[in-house]
């Protein structure tokens, strides 16, 4: 069974630099890299990579930056028939600077991906047809990504929903969502507190599943993932990996979550997936270009 990713794609515009500028700073940099990215598209890359057939749903603005973004994607193993182009939109960026501990600072400019409609969740539904999972994020209009997970549901499909960027949500996204995948920050946005180990983890986890989430996982960093369900819980402690740019390492970790469950692995299974995954994506620059493969997967998980 395959998966649907609904969310932004951007031109991630990313700097390398020793450490990040102090305000009004001015720094050298050591190189500099322009790759496709945003939270939803590269989820869909590290779903496809990991070898689910995926469909990604999305907008682009008819400018350079979209027609360089087509070009880019056009070999990656995702069904993109989805992306919408959008000629009263720009196409969404994000300037990205790295530094030498491979700590990141992000500035999106939304463009295309905030102009989500009817036709994003029109185009979502259809795409659910043969697929089993939803990967819905933050980087677009919330209200589409409700009504798209409302679509889900009504089709059986498991609904996962990655509240990043961090903002409060209403009722109904806790309601909505099968699994819910905060990091630490986005965790104290939700529930008031920031865990720094297993036990604030479990008191966020039960916090998120009294308000409706089926399962929630919390990403601790480099200290691993605690997730609780109303039949499970546990903790996956981190893979050891030499990092080197944690960008978007959430983003594989949720691509490595919504392959395993498609594939019907256990929570617990699906968890180290992600969690594997997660650790691959720091192992090289850039957002979707560090996706990593099944073979890597595969690999790490054997370790």
């Amino acid at each position: 069974m395959g998966v649907v990713v609904l969310g932004s794609i951007n031109m991630d515009l990313t700097t390398y630099v020793p450490r990040l500028p102090a305000p009004g700073e001015t720094l050298f940099g050591s190189s500099f890299i322009t790759v496709p990215g945003g939270k939803g598209f590269n989820q869909a890359v590290a779903a496809g990579r990991l070898g689910a057939p995926t469909q990604f749903i999305g907008r682009i603005g008819d400018d350079t930056f979209g027609k360089g973004v087509l070009a880019l994607v056009a070999n990656e193993p995702v069904d993109i028939s989805g992306i919408l182009v959008d000629p009263d939109s720009g196409t969404g960026l994000a300037v990205i600077s790295v530094d030498e501990a491979a700590e990141n600072a992000i500035i999106v400019i939304s463009g295309a991906n905030m102009a989500h409609d009817g036709r994003e969740v029109t185009r979502t539904r259809q795409a659910l047809q043969p697929a089993s999972v939803l990967l819905l994020q933050m980087e677009s209009p919330l209200e589409i990504s409700l009504a798209a997970a409302k679509a889900a549901r009504d089709r059986s499909a498991t609904v996962i929903f990655d509240p990043a960027p961090a903002q409060a949500l209403p009722p109904e996204a806790y309601q909505l969502a099968h699994v819910m995948t905060p990091n630490e920050l986005e965790t104290e946005v939700l529930v008031g507190f920031r865990p720094t180990g297993q036990a604030e983890a479990a008191k966020a986890a039960e916090i998120l599943l009294e308000r409706g989430v089926d399962t929630a996982v919390i990403k601790l960093g480099a200290q691993g993932v605690y997730y609780q369900s109303s039949s499970d819980s546990g903790f996956v402690p981190p893979f050891r990996v030499n990092a080197i740019d944690t960008v978007a390492a959430g983003d594989a970790f949720n691509g490595g979550l919504a392959v395993a469950l498609a594939e019907g692995r256990p929570l617990a299974e699906a968890i180290r997936w992600g969690a594997a995954a997660g650790a691959l994506a720091t192992t090289k620059p850039g957002a979707s270009s560090a996706m990593p493969t099944r073979a890597e997967l595969e690999a790490l998980l054997a370790i």
